[in-house]
């Protein structure tokens, strides 16, 4: 009996590689996806999604209003649809057909639903949008629509349509609900969601339980590879966890909830196309992505450390140009997780096995997982590159230590980040203090801690007047003369207090609309308030500064970024002034006031007279 023979062949396996990154067409995705579960006779990934009930909701009520889903694309529009058409009693085989529009009678309504309005052609278009202005504005009850279209497809569909005043008068109502992101109007029959307000660090734990619990894996239960080194099973137990420890899916969340509080949204297709390719990711596998027939290869030539779900998740197993083509790949990789270090980590990792010192954390970190730490090739290249042998021998270990950080990033236990400095991994290392010190008490309603306001403020009191100043229970505002956007200033305009003083504050606050920390300055109770939104690449930047070290790979886009934040307090100041009625002076002197440094780091203005 052959070893392939041993290897049980899973049709789950081969359909979970339908959401890895193969060549598709990604127009047909959905519909791919539904045809192959069809024919491999296997329960599709469901997991609860934000807004399905809701639109269920609206569609069942006495008064439905037609529904607009938008977003980019991979946001799960058409599954959406899909799933409402057949909720209904639509027919799967209806939903196959060519055609981009279906109908079907909801009471005494009829409801159309366009699959994508891109797909449309003009004539359609011209055809459809004035019976949709005509619904959307009430005037015509009978019909009520579901409409997926990508971010200003919609608008721009309208804007090219002949214009009627109904026309006209729903794409102002449509451009006012995308920019004002909301959800719907008075006196407008529409509702519009936007999929890309979908959070992908609550999304992920879902999709991640769907994948992990599918009843497909009940194939492996009869392979022989189950329990002798089969890396699928082994990514696939990793990322389950265990009831006490479930540390490397609980820190991939937290990457994807750090992303998107960066301002980088992941839609649905890309969240699944990450789990596939760290459960099946192999670079010598066909499409980088593991059948169980090759599994027994893998096995032989012993290269199952490069199907390591840390590796997989960053795309490692890809070609450089194709895992550059892949958001959720690029995004992951511009942490630095693997190429950036501490000396300690790779003390530990190098030195471990001979220093005793480093003996406890090599045994507890990199000896106890044989499967994908020290394995018996690891500690070969480990003692050649020691022993200082060929050039190829040392760079492939350096190679390797790349891939022993990154199962560092996920495996070192939560007890320990902080004196392994587990962030020092990446390249934003206030990573973790900005996701569980700020976020997470701004969303429990708690106030963070005085230090990080009064770091943020030691920041922006350094780009503000260019100068190491400690400052830090005040807002500096300082120009060069004329010129507030100098690099150096120190012509002393105003401060602004930190603690609440007549009417003056500076805060950080969660913004209820985006649920996203941003800095808040208020110049006098009587105006609106300057905010800041604080991504994590801008909160990296002046803790950084606030440190005295400057982090050239992001800084000059944060120093305009704070620039701009400074005029804009700067605008409120001079109204500030103009309502308080304040007036040149025009006497024949003239008072300067110079910001001086003392050896404490304080500035403070000194007052000059000129004359003239």
């Amino acid at each position: 009996m052959t070893t392939q023979s041993l290897c049980q062949t899973s049709k789950w396996i081969d359909f979970l590689r339908q959401y890895g990154p193969i060549p598709r067409n990604d127009n047909m995705y959905d519909e791919v996806i539904q045809r192959t579960l069809r024919r491999k006779k296997l329960q599709p990934i469901t997991f609860e999604t934000e807004y399905f009930n809701e639109l269920l909701d609206n569609f069942r009520s006495v008064s439905p209003k037609s529904v607009i889903l938008t977003g980019t694309a991979g946001d799960g529009k058409t599954y959406y649809c899909r799933e409402i058409w057949e909720e209904f009693g639509g027919s799967v085989e209806d939903w196959q057909t060519d055609s981009k529009v279906q109908c079907l009678m909801l009471g005494d309504r009829q409801l159309i639903v366009i699959k994508d309005l891109s797909e449309l052609t003009l004539d359609e278009k011209q055809s459809l949008l004035p019976q949709i202005a005509t619904a959307i504005l009430g005037k015509d009850m009978s019909k009520i629509y579901l409409i997926a279209a990508n971010d200003g497809q919609l608008v721009e569909a309208l804007a090219e349509a002949a214009q009627t005043e109904e026309l006209a008068s729903v794409r102002k109502a449509i451009e006012d609900l995308l920019v004002g992101d909301l959800r719907e109007l008075d006196a407008f029959q529409v509702k519009l969601y936007n999929l890309s307000r979908q959070s992908a660090a609550v999304l992920f734990p879902r999709i991640l339980k769907a994948v992990l619990e599918h009843p497909g894996w009940g194939d492996c239960n009869q392979c022989a590879y189950q329990n002798q080194g089969c890396p699928i099973w082994q990514n696939k137990q990793r990322l389950e966890g265990t009831n006490a420890d479930q540390t490397t899916r609980e820190r991939l969340t937290d990457l994807l909830e750090l992303c998107e509080l960066n301002q980088t949204h992941l839609p649905v297709r890309q969240l699944l196309l990450l789990v596939a390719n760290a459960l099946l990711g192999h670079p010598d596998a066909k499409d980088r992505l593991l059948r169980c027939r090759q599994v027994p290869d893998v096995i032989a030539a012993e290269t199952t450390s490069l199907a390591s779900l840390y590796r997989n998740i960053f795309g490692e197993n890809l070609s450089g140009r194709r895992r550059e083509s892949i958001e959720v790949f690029k995004v992951l990789r511009g942490f630095g997780i693997g190429t950036e270090t501490s000396n300690q980590i790779d003390n530990i990792l190098i030195f471990g096995a001979d220093d005793p010192e480093l003996q406890p954390f090599y045994n507890n970190l990199v000896l106890s997982d044989l499967f994908y730490g020290a394995d018996s090739k690891y500690k070969a290249q480990q003692r050649s590159y020691l022993e200082g042998d060929a050039t190829k021998g040392r760079e492939e270990f350096l190679s390797v230590l790349q891939t022993q950080r990154q199962r560092l990033f996920f495996t070192i236990p939560s007890n320990r980040t902080t004196d392994l400095e587990l962030w020092d991994l990446t390249i934003f290392q206030y990573a973790g203090e900005y996701l569980t010190d700020l976020h997470r008490v701004l969303q429990e309603g708690k106030k963070i801690p005085k230090s990080i306001t009064s770091r943020l403020i030691r920041g922006l009191n350094r780009i503000f007047t260019g100068l190491l100043v400690s400052n830090q229970d005040e807002l500096i505002l300082a120009t060069s003369g004329s010129y507030s956007q100098a690099r150096i200033c120190r012509v002393y305009e105003e401060s602004i207090s930190v603690a609440r003083k007549r009417g003056e504050s500076l805060s950080v606050e969660l913004d209820k609309s985006r649920k996203k920390p941003s800095l808040v300055v208020s110049l006098a109770s009587t105006l609106e308030s300057v905010r800041f939104n604080l991504t994590l690449t801008r909160y990296e930047y002046l803790s950084r500064v606030a440190e005295g070290v400057l982090p050239s790979s992001f800084s000059q886009e944060c120093y305009e970024d704070v620039l701009a934040f400074k005029t804009q307090v700067f605008k409120q100041l001079a109204v500030r002034q103009s309502s308080e009625g304040e007036e040149e002076d025009r006497e024949e002197t003239m008072n300067i006031r110079l910001l001086e440094v003392n050896s404490a780091g304080i500035a403070s203005p000194r007052t000059l007279e000129v004359y003239f």
